[in-house]
């Protein structure tokens, strides 16, 4: 099945070449459901499901419920969510990595490949460790204020 269904992709030129969107505004014309009333976290979860039709993971029935998604009646299914990434920040990203190298470690002690363990979905790891700002407006202001603080 095509990445086009139920005809909600478009294409559009961003100057470095052709980009694909996926109009939910295509979904609500052709009665597929209320799209402009719902709650943007539902239409983040039913773009993410319209990307990924494939007609046997994701199919255009689980699109057509979750557009007509209701509140105040929710549906029992599940909704086939696949994310391209995770963003992990670093409470919780950091003993994500020690997790995967542990798994590593185990699977080369066992005479396995470490390199097959791998998260399916690709991770970002954010570190929002900031520096406190004791030194200003100098020319080494970054050196002297990491100095003071990891010193």
């Amino acid at each position: 099945m095509t990445k086009n269904s139920l005809g909600a992709r478009a294409t559009f030129d961003t100057g470095n070449g052709e980009a694909f969107i996926y109009r939910l505004d295509k979904l609500e014309k052709d009665g597929i459901g209320p799209i402009s009333s719902l709650p943007f976290s539902i239409k983040i979860l039913l773009e993410a499901v319209l990307r990924e039709v494939d007609g046997y993971v994701v199919n255009e029935e689980d699109v057509t419920k979750l557009a007509k998604w209701n509140a105040a009646a929710p549906a029992a299914d599940e909704i086939p969510f696949k994310p391209a990434r995770v963003i992990l920040q670093d409470f919780t990203g950091v003993p994500a990595v020690v997790d995967l190298a542990a798994m590593r470690s185990a699977m080369a002690r066992m005479g396995g490949d470490p390199q097959k363990i791998n998260p399916i979905v690709p991770v970002n790891l954010v570190i929002d460790h900031s520096v406190q700002v004791d030194v200003f407006g100098q020319a080494m202001a970054l050196e002297r204020n990491a100095e003071i603080e990891f010193v």
